[in-house]
C-alpha cells in the first residue's frame, strides 16, 4: 500500500456540515441550558471494530480535541450573513473537549461512543466522530486493499461525471452530502474537484453540481456551502423539555427558525417525528416562508406527491417550492425522482455515500443521535421503519401515543 498513512484525520473544525453552525448559533442562542447526550451505532450487523481501530478512533478524537478555529476560518463563517457577531466570537474560543466524551468496547459492534454535555457546545461532535470513524475502520479493515479501494472510489465518480454528460442520467441540481461516511477528507476533496470542474467545463449534461454540505472544502474550493437543519434541532428542542407537547416539535423548531434567520436558511426537514405530523404545522406562514422541504426518510416518490398536494392545498405554487431529496441516494434513483418531479416542481438533491464511498467494497452505515436531552429520552421516528433512533421504548411509545393524537388515530 503506498500514498497512505495514519495521519491526522481531521485537521480543521471547519471539516463538518454546514447545518452544524445553523444549528449550533439557535442552540447556544435559545437553548444554552440544554444538555445532550449522544450515542454512536453502526447499522451494519456484521461489522466489527477492532480494539486496534478503537484505539485509533480515540487517538484521533484526542487530535481533534487539540484543534481551534484559525483566523481565516472565522473571516470566512463571518462571511456567511445569517451567522452573527457574537457566535463568531463564541466560535473563536470554542474547541472540543475529550470530556465529553466516553469510547470503549462494551457493544456489539466493539465500539461504544458515546458524548454528554451542554448542546451548544457538543452539537460539532457528530460529524468529526463519524469521518473518524469511517476512515479509520477502512483503512484498518482493508489495509492490503486500500489503493485498490481508492483507485476505484475515483473510477466510479468519473464513470457518474460520464454518465451525466452523456444523458445517461439527469439530476438537475445535485451537491455533495457525504462528510461522515466519505472512503477519506483526500477522496471527497478530490471528487468535489471533478465534479465542479466537470460543472465548470459543462460536462454534466443537463445537471448541475450546485455544492457540498462540507463548510472547510467550500471554503478551499469557492464552492456554496449547503445545509439548514438535522433531526436533532427537533428532538432537543420538541421532546427535552417536559413542560412541551414533543407533538408539537415542528411548530416549536420552524418558530425558533423564523425569529433566528428570517427567510433564510429556508430548507425545512420534515420526518423527524412524520411527514404527516410535520404537515399540521406546515401552514400557509410556514409554507410560504420556507423555499423547500427535505426527505430523509421513507418512498421518496410518496413523499413527493404528499408535500405537492400540500402545497396546493395551501394555494402554493408547488413550482416556486424545492423538494429537496438526501435519503440513500445514487444515480438511478435521482435520475428516476429527478424526471418524475421536474415539471411539477423544483428538484434538488443532496448525494452522500454514493458521491464519496462508491468503492469496490460495501459501505457502512453509521449515525450518531441525540438519546437524551436534559436527562430526558428523546427519539426519531421517521417515515422509514427501522431508521429511528432511540433507547427507551416506553419514551418512543408516548411519543407515538402523542403523534397519534394529533393525527386524530386514537
Amino acid at each position: 500500500m503506498t500514498g497512505f498513512s495514519v495521519k491526522q484525520i481531521v485537521t480543521s473544525l471547519l471539516d463538518t456540515d454546514l447545518y452544524k453552525f445553523s444549528m449550533g448559533q439557535l442552540a447556544m442562542r435559545k437553548y444554552g441550558d440544554a444538555n445532550v447526550e449522544w450515542k454512536f451505532v453502526c447499522r451494519n450487523r456484521t461489522v466489527h471494530f477492532t480494539a486496534e481501530m478503537v484505539a485509533e478512533i480515540k487517538r484521533q478524537l484526542e487530535m481533534y480535541c487539540r484543534l481551534q478555529f484559525t483566523k481565516e476560518e472565522l473571516e470566512y463563517l463571518a462571511s456567511l450573513k445569517w451567522l452573527d457577531k457574537g457566535y463568531i466570537s463564541f466560535l473563536a474560543v470554542w474547541h472540543p473537549m475529550m470530556e465529553h466524551f466516553s469510547i470503549d468496547t462494551a457493544c456489539a459492534s466493539g465500539l461504544n461512543i458515546r458524548t454528554v454535555g451542554p448542546w451548544f457546545l457538543t452539537i460539532y461532535y457528530e460529524i468529526p466522530v463519524l469521518s473518524i470513524v469511517n476512515e479509520v475502520y477502512y483503512y484498518y479493515q482493508y489495509k492490503d486493499r486500500y489503493d485498490e479501494i481508492t483507485t476505484s472510489a475515483i473510477a466510479r465518480a468519473q464513470q457518474k461525471i460520464d454518465d451525466l454528460e452523456s444523458g445517461k442520467y439527469c439530476l438537475g441540481n445535485f451537491s455533495e452530502f457525504g462528510t461522515r461516511r466519505r472512503l477519506n477528507v483526500d477522496i471527497q476533496q478530490d471528487i468535489i474537484r471533478m465534479f465542479k470542474r466537470a460543472n465548470d467545463e459543462k460536462k454534466l449534461g443537463d445537471s448541475v453540481f450546485g455544492g457540498t454540505s462540507n463548510v472547510w472544502i467550500a471554503m478551499r474550493e469557492h464552492l456554496k456551502p449547503i445545509g439548514t437543519m438535522a433531526h436533532e434541532v427537533f428532538m432537543v428542542t420538541g421532546q427535552g423539555y417536559p413542560e412541551r407537547n414533543p407533538a408539537y416539535s415542528n411548530k416549536f423548531v420552524m418558530d425558533d427558525w423564523h425569529d433566528l434567520y428570517g427567510v433564510q436558511l429556508g430548507i425545512a426537514l420534515t420526518d423527524c417525528i412524520t411527514t404527516d405530523c410535520f404537515l399540521l404545522d406546515f401552514d400557509i406562514k410556514n409554507a410560504t416562508l420556507f423555499s423547500g422541504v427535505r426527505s430523509d426518510s421513507g418512498d421518496p416518490f410518496e413523499w413527493g406527491i404528499k408535500m405537492i398536494n400540500h402545497y396546493k392545498k395551501l394555494g402554493i405554487d408547488p413550482k416556486t417550492k424545492t423538494l429537496l431529496f438526501s435519503d440513500s441516494l445514487d444515480f438511478e434513483l435521482a435520475d428516476k425522482l429527478y424526471r418524475y418531479f421536474k415539471d411539477q416542481t423544483r428538484v434538488a438533491f443532496g448525494i452522500g455515500t454514493f458521491l464519496v464511498n462508491d468503492t469496490c467494497v460495501p459501505p457502512l452505515n453509521i449515525v450518531m443521535k441525540t438519546v437524551k436531552a436534559n436527562g430526558i429520552p428523546v427519539v426519531k421516528i421517521s417515515d422509514s421503519p427501522g431508521k429511528g433512533i432511540g433507547e427507551n421504548k416506553a419514551y418512543e411509545e408516548y411519543l407515538q401515543r402523542a403523534i397519534n393524537w394529533r393525527l386524530g388515530r386514537y
